[in-house]
């Protein structure tokens, strides 16, 4: 019995040193690992700044240990100072100026800038067809005339009788003047003359409606009917185009509808014609957006004095606006953390960091919402070396280190600074 508790004992201290040497080499794990993060990540201060835990954080930038490390490395000791004490070696763009919604282009349609269709007022068959389809008319041309056989006898019946009312009141006129009738009876038949006389114009009207004319002066469509044809007044005989002016129809985003107005230039570009531009001015904009596209329609004005142009025809619409104007960045130096999207701000020297909200990327430049003027410096290459308040170096292509030269990768990256001119050219 006390041979097998004896073992027993053993046993359990074995086990209980096992676990702590397991737990102890855990610890020394966990730590060497924080050790390597805290030097080896240029952002390990900032992260655990913003989770309160600054007081554990082993290498806070501090300007006065950047300074040394510095001295030490201008001394030649041949070691290096901690990584986030280091002076970085930065490559550095200026900020630029870029703008904004200063362009609105739209897709609309050609429409001629009177347009009617034309029918008759009667029905009847076609007797005579007097233009030829596709050309011009003028207001007044006749178009069409229908069989006017019936209306021409009533018009020549209306005009007999009109003849012989006047007659008859001619005659009583005088017998009234002699006292051989009554002047009832000469008021009867100036009513009766009154009365032939307006048949008659109904007569005339009824036959004019068998000539249908031009409403309007423009290009004629093709014709939908041929001699012979019987039509009614839903039959549409041609239609009519005014083209010495087109509009154009196109609807724009409700954040333009404040730039909308009447007689803003526009420039139009049709598809069918490229390379040929055609200016004008908007003539009219709707009064409300529509709800479900939010979009508000306009409608420009263009001359067509060559008659090029056709209703129907596809153009894009372009109009120039003052714009928004934003601060412009070169697009390697935007970084993002857990925090957002970023900069690195370098004035006399000193690395600061800035906050961004872009606005708009482009292909060489990057629209941005942040405390930032055009002129200010950034970090464009070396972003992994610099650290909040410490001190970096702004070199270019000929200053590029013997080091850098030799050991490529492994050294911090070196580039020429972007100049003011080169940058200006990535503008908005």
């Amino acid at each position: 019995m006390r041979v097998g508790y004896g073992f027993r004992s053993t046993r359990l201290r074995d086990t209980n040193l096992k676990l702590w040497k397991q737990t102890l080499l855990s610890l020394v794990l966990i730590a060497v690992a924080f050790v390597t993060w805290s030097w080896a990540y240029p952002g390990a201060h900032d992260v655990l700044v913003r989770n309160g835990l600054e007081q554990i954080s082993l290498f806070a930038p501090d300007t006065d240990a950047g300074q040394a490390s510095a001295a030490a490395g201008q001394n030649g000791a041949g070691q290096r100072g901690r990584r986030g004490g280091r002076e970085a070696i930065v490559v550095v763009a200026p900020v630029t100026e870029g703008v904004v919604n200063d362009k609105l282009t739209a897709i609309g349609t050609g429409q001629a800038v009177q347009s009617v269709s034309v029918r008759t007022l009667v029905s009847g068959q076609i007797a005579e067809i007097p233009v030829r389809p596709g050309g011009k008319v003028e207001r007044g041309d006749v178009l069409i005339r229908l069989d006017a056989a019936e209306e021409e006898l009533a018009v020549e019946r209306a005009r007999l009788t009109v003849e012989d009312a006047a007659a008859k009141v001619t005659r009583l006129q005088s017998l009234v003047a002699s006292s051989a009738v009554s002047s009832v009876e000469a008021d009867q038949a100036q009513n009766a003359l009154d009365a032939a006389k307006v048949a008659l114009r109904e007569a005339e009207l009824d036959l004019s409606r068998r000539t249908v004319t031009a409403p309007i002066s423009g290009s004629l469509g093709i014709l939908a009917v041929n001699t012979g044809d019987y039509v009614t007044s839903q039959s549409e005989i041609a239609s009519i185009d005014d083209r010495s002016q087109i509009l154009i129809e196109f609807y724009v985003p409700e954040r333009f509808a404040s730039g909308m107005e009447i007689g803003k230039q526009v420039t139009a570009l049709a598809s069918s014609r490229p390379g040929e531009r055609f200016s004008g001015e908007i003539s009219a904009v709707d009064n409300r957006v529509d709800e479900a596209s939010r979009t508000l329609r306009v409608r420009a004005q263009i001359a067509n004095d060559d008659d090029t142009l056709r209703a129907g025809m596809s153009f894009e619409v372009t109009m120039g606006f003052e714009g928004e104007r934003w601060p412009a960045v070169d697009p390697l130096a935007i970084q993002w953390d857990s925090a957002g999207s970023y900069v690195w701000q370098i004035t006399d020297s000193t690395a600061r960091r800035v906050d961004v909200a872009i606005i708009q990327r482009n292909s060489d430049s990057v629209l941005v919402k942040a405390d930032l003027t055009p002129g200010d410096e950034v970090v464009t290459e070396g972003v992994q070396s610099v650290r909040p308040g410490a001190t970096v170096r702004i070199i270019d292509g000929s200053q590029q280190p013997a080091g850098n030269r030799q050991q490529g990768a492994a050294e911090e990256p070196t580039a020429q600074r972007s100049t003011s001119e080169a940058a200006g050219g990535n503008g908005a």
